[in-house]
């Protein structure tokens, strides 16, 4: 989307498997499913199924999945039937947004060396760099820790939480109107 067309650098391959088939996946292991239209009128083109930490792109920033989930459109997926889950992030040589299923999404912003393929890039391409820029301003889950980053967040707080709830309102009634239009009409 900002860089323009480049090739794909590398594929990580993220596996994951329960360790213990009768019991639920945990949590923080379970995709989120944003459900075919959940964002915008045949956006996703079909269901997508990313990490909770993948960022989604909306309203001019990256948000994180996991902070969209309305239980309606975009729910945290039980996957109870799969023992094992596989992601796939995608990493050009920066950091931008692609589209999967027709929706915007964030690439590889770092990789790391829990990709069961991080062999194959570091051969290709050495001890990868943990200092990329985000290609643009990220609403995550993740939280930092120390005094500046308290210090930050107190100051964005109250401006992050306005511009994540608009948008999650606005997702919320998209849902609703979808839900609206699946019900039977007498």
């Amino acid at each position: 989307m900002f860089g323009g067309l480049r090739p794909i650098q590398w594929i990580g391959r993220y596996p994951i498997k329960k360790s213990d088939p009768s019991k639920p996946w945990p949590k923080d292991a379970r995709p989120v499913r944003i459900a075919r239209s959940a964002l915008a009128p045949n956006l996703p083109q079909a269901a997508l199924y990313v990490t909770q930490t993948h960022g989604v792109f909306i309203d001019d920033v990256l948000v994180s999945a996991g902070y969209l989930i309305n239980e309606t459109t975009i729910t945290l997926c039980e996957a109870n039937e799969l023992n094992e889950l596989e992601f796939f992030h995608i990493k050009l040589e920066s950091h931008d947004v692609i589209y999967a299923e027709g929706a915007p999404v964030e690439t590889l912003l770092n990789v790391d060396e829990s990709a069961v393929n991080f062999a194959e890039y570091f051969r290709v391409y050495g001890v990868p760099t943990s200092n990329e820029v985000p290609c643009l301003p990220m609403f995550t889950n993740w939280r930092r820790s120390g005094l500046k980053s308290r210090l930050c967040s107190a100051m964005s707080r109250i401006d992050r939480r306005k511009r994540i709830g608009a948008i999650r309102d606005r997702l919320d009634k998209r849902a609703i109107a979808l839900s609206q239009e699946l019900e039977p009409s007498f």
